[in-house]
């Protein structure tokens, strides 16, 4: 039976399925940044006494200088975007939502699991920015003309492309901007997303999250990364390198290439199961949809190494 999952990753599952151990297998499931931003020394104080508001303060202002949030927006930081998601149903007296799929399968689930009905137009409206996994960039025209009630924007997969971010419309009423550390930075064990919004809706969304929501490290981590321009610059050079190898690659041996982002690519074949299940045996996982019988979307190799073990096996296939 091929491995078919809601979400990338579960690389154990594979590993049941197909064998080999961890060492052997080439996770391409995902769009998370393959080369994470290097973890620095963490104080013994960061794991031993609860998260303190100082450590919270620099987080806060190094992700407000970071991108560039407007001074009328609060930001709210929670253990990953998820945890956000998970709360977007109780921030509005609303029960109709416009999600345009195929998308990031969790805002479907977190608003149908509260009894909302998806709709084309509807007053509540999700967009992700770019989008998984067709990488499509929404218009500002797109984006203000759907605008009623509260416009959720999700831009975790938005920092490669910095210069279509849609932050400037944090501080507008019933606007929320969603940002994350796991897949630019790599960081998606970590846990720590944001919400850049208007105090109005942060205060709502803190009420819902609770105290200690993120732990001391990934303060003490994330004021890190997000300062770290250096990296930033270094990292969006080399992700849209490998992006593009990527994408050449997949053309090559025959597939089509339909989008993607400098994080992963979306590719259609004769049949994606066939392709997965060839991968997989190869120990290559990547990613397959239960909408689409042809598309298939690859995460990032790390390096030349591995684009060329993914290149020897499709040329197998």
């Amino acid at each position: 039976m091929t491995l078919i999952q809601d979400h990338g990753g579960g690389l154990d599952v594979a590993i049941n399925q197909y064998g080999g151990t961890r060492s052997d297998w080439l996770d391409l499931s995902t769009g998370i940044n393959p080369n994470p931003y290097p973890i620095p020394d963490i104080p013994l104080h960061y794991w031993h006494v609860l998260p303190d508001e100082g450590p919270k303060a620099r987080l806060l202002e190094a992700a407000r200088k970071f991108w560039n949030v407007p001074n009328g927006a609060k930001i709210v930081a929670a253990s990953g975007v998820s945890a956000i998601i998970a709360q977007l149903p109780n921030l509005v007296d609303e029960t109709r939502v416009s999600i345009i799929n195929p998308t990031y399968n969790e805002f479907a689930a977190s608003f149908a699991g509260r009894d909302w009905s998806l709709q084309q137009h509807a007053p509540v409206q999700v967009r992700v920015h770019p989008n998984n996994p067709d990488g499509r960039l929404f218009s500002r025209a797109e984006i203000d003309n759907q605008h009623d009630r509260l416009t959720i924007i999700d831009e975790s997969f938005c920092d490669i492309y910095p210069e279509s971010s849609f932050i400037d419309l944090a501080d507008k009423p019933d606007h929320i901007i969603l940002k994350g550390t796991g897949k630019f930075w790599g960081l998606a064990g970590l846990r720590l997303g944001f919400a850049i919004t208007t105090p109005d809706l942060a205060g709502k969304l803190i009420q819902c999250l609770g105290p200690w929501n993120i732990s001391g490290p990934a303060q003490f981590i994330g004021q890190k990364a997000l300062s770290d321009q250096t990296w930033v610059a270094c990292t969006r050079t080399e992700l849209a390198t490998m992006a593009k190898q990527l994408r050449d690659i997949l053309i090559q041996n025959g597939l089509t290439a339909l989008g993607g982002t400098d994080l992963f690519q979306l590719a259609e074949t004769t049949s994606a199961i066939t392709l997965h299940d060839h991968l997989c045996q190869n120990h290559i996982l990547t990613r397959i949809f239960p909408y689409s019988e042809k598309w298939i979307r690859l995460g990032l190799p790390a390096n030349i190494t591995e684009l060329s073990r993914l290149n020897d096996a499709l040329g197998r296939y």
